[in-house]
């Protein structure tokens, strides 16, 4: 089978395509997309305020979709929502048209990503979507067909793709996916989503660890080496020994914590006391006001606390300052935060 020829100018394109080197190519392809995401800051108006705001107030879902290169930005766009406190999910225009439509609903947001415009599937889609009373931001080219069906419009149209044949898509993608961002950090930002919510939405892998809350890695109940102020020496020392943890705090009858004693402490008070150190009671020896976390504090606090006073371990209290658990600090080696 004969090939087609090529056109003169996509001929030319082709030439000299070869007589660039890859570092050349690579330059001027990172050139032009971060050209086009800057070029973005200047076509942002009202209108991206307007979008968060519709964003913040949905009452269902936010739908994000597109078709081909636009859909796989999509879909990460749709994830970066879904991680930072926005209900959302992904939507194939062309899935959506063959029985998939029933994931929107008359109260979600559609997202729909085209940088042309006039992709059949989502002028389709959006005809539909409105029917639903779904609300419609579109990220697009302005004076589109879909521009035109959409309640906003954010303009993401570039002077040219990187692709030297200005064919494939790669500044208009890296385009779309840029105002996406922009528009989940955003929203993060108006909702107030903060660490804690972060990490109670990534609980497995590096960062889930990394954002693990204090109540999930300390020692409590039996665990936690307690003793109350009228304990004798020998049953604190007894009580340090059994739980492994080097320390106990001391505590009033109702469970507030009022000090610590650690095996630190124990050494330095035989080394300077006359008197018979087993004979004291724990109220006695204690090192008053202790570093001390709530439960939902978050691991890493933890360990700045202990770097910063050189301690291995932190007391958790509730609200009123009774004793809820021990963090050590071997209980924060496998969280890879050192």
């Amino acid at each position: 089978m004969r090939s087609r020829p090529r056109s003169k100018r996509n001929a030319g394109a082709a030439r000299s395509s070869r007589s660039i080197s890859p570092l050349d190519s690579a330059k001027r392809v990172l050139r032009i997309e971060s050209e086009a995401i800057a070029g973005l800051i200047k076509q942002l108006d009202a209108r991206f305020e307007k979008a968060v705001e519709r964003l913040y107030t949905c009452k269902g879902r936010v739908v994000v979709t597109g078709v081909g290169k636009s859909g796989l930005i999509g879909r990460k766009v749709a994830a970066t929502f879904a991680s930072t406190g926005t209900p959302a999910l992904f939507l194939h225009a062309a899935d959506a048209l063959h029985g998939d439509l029933g994931m929107l609903q008359g109260n979600d947001v559609l997202v729909a990503i085209s940088s042309s415009g006039e992709t059949e599937e989502l002028v389709e889609l959006l005809e539909s979507a409105k029917r639903l009373g779904a609300g419609l931001i579109t990220l697009t080219a302005p004076g589109s067909t879909l521009a035109a069906a959409s309640d906003i419009v954010l303009d993401i149209a570039v002077k040219e793709e990187a692709c030297p044949l200005n064919l494939a898509p790669t500044a208009s993608t890296a385009a779309a996916l840029a105002m996406g961002d922009a528009l989940a950090i955003a929203l993060l930002e108006r909702r107030d989503f903060k660490e804690e919510d972060f990490a109670a939405l990534h609980p497995g892998g590096r960062l889930g660890k990394k954002l693990r809350r204090v109540e999930t890695l300390m020692h409590a109940g039996e665990d936690a080496p307690s003793v109350t102020a009228a304990a004798k020496m020998p049953d604190v020392i007894y009580e340090m020994s059994r739980k492994g943890l080097g320390l106990a705090a001391v505590t009033d009858e109702k469970g507030r914590l009022l000090g610590i004693i650690t095996d630190g402490d124990l050494r330095r008070m035989m080394q300077k006391r006359n008197e018979n150190v087993l004979e004291l009671t724990a109220g006695d020896c204690m090192t008053r006001n202790p570093a001390t976390l709530p439960r939902t504090e978050l691991a890493a606090s933890a360990l700045r606390m202990m770097e910063e006073k050189k301690i291995t371990s932190v007391l958790v209290v509730d609200a009123g300052g009774r004793l809820e658990g021990v963090v050590h600090i071997h209980d924060l080696w496998t969280l890879q935060l050192f």
